[in-house]
């Protein structure tokens, strides 16, 4: 079943391409609406669905860039085209935070990486310190759980990105307040975006991976045992390197 196309709705942006070019992007839309190219995954190469279309990368760049028009997908220079329309999000809209006006795409497209290491400098580590003082046995077994998932990963930079800021949303639901949650789910989402994920996954080297997964389990460690400065102090050092290696890497 074909779900119902954003340009039959928005006509008002509608350009003008040729009819292949407008079955193609309804292929292309419909595997994202059935989750086969889920939210933030990079879809096939230029090359790869010009020759399962049967059709030149012009074209198949011509569908593209009609989809990304409507926010479908965003094209990246040196990364590829990655999927923004998030379909399982969209069923339950209403459960999402508010952001005054602004949507996730909005701050995904405006917020610098710089940025948002430091929105998540200023939450982070008050949501741990919290945490570690209010966290259930339950909220403990399930970071235990995710620190397991990521010390079992030794180069899936995507996967091990995605399984990290689950980690840290469990942190803050630990919280047990429900503005400090809200508050970090909009970071989390941002985190998220294909535009923010793409160049924080490119620096997750497998030595990067192993630095990040000793600090975690330290961090863990540390909220088991309620240890409140030893668990503020780790997250404070781990986003502390996160600006000195943003700083580093823009020289």
């Amino acid at each position: 079943m074909t779900p119902v196309l954003p340009w039959t709705v928005e006509t008002s942006k509608h350009p003008l391409v040729s009819p292949q070019v407008k079955d193609i992007a309804t292929e292309i839309y419909r595997r994202i609406t059935s989750q086969r190219y889920a939210f933030g995954t990079r879809i096939p190469a230029e090359r790869d669905l010009s020759t399962e279309f049967g059709v030149t990368r012009a074209t198949i760049r011509q569908a593209l860039e009609f989809l990304g028009v409507y926010g479908i997908v965003a094209r990246r220079a040196g990364s590829g085209t990655f999927v923004t329309f998030d379909a399982a999000a969209s069923v339950k809209s209403s459960d999402q935070p508010s952001t005054s006006g602004l949507s996730i795409e909005q701050l995904a497209e405006t917020t610098s990486p710089f940025a948002i290491c430091i929105a998540g400098s200023v939450l982070e580590p008050e949501i741990v310190r919290l945490a570690t003082i209010y966290m259930s046995t339950r909220d403990v077994s399930d970071l235990r759980r995710l620190l397991a998932d990521l010390e079992a990963i030794v180069t899936e930079a995507d996967r091990f990105a995605q399984i990290e800021d689950e980690f840290m949303m469990t942190i803050a639901r630990g919280t047990h307040n429900a503005i400090i949650v809200a508050m970090y789910s909009v970071l989390h989402q941002v985190r998220r975006h294909p535009l923010a994920a793409a160049p924080r996954r490119q620096t997750l080297t497998p030595a990067k991976i192993r630095s990040i997964q000793k600090v975690l389990r330290s961090l863990f460690e540390a909220i088991e045992t309620r240890n409140v400065e030893t668990a503020v102090e780790l997250i404070t050092l781990h986003v502390s390197t996160k600006h000195e290696e943003m700083i580093y890497e823009s020289l």
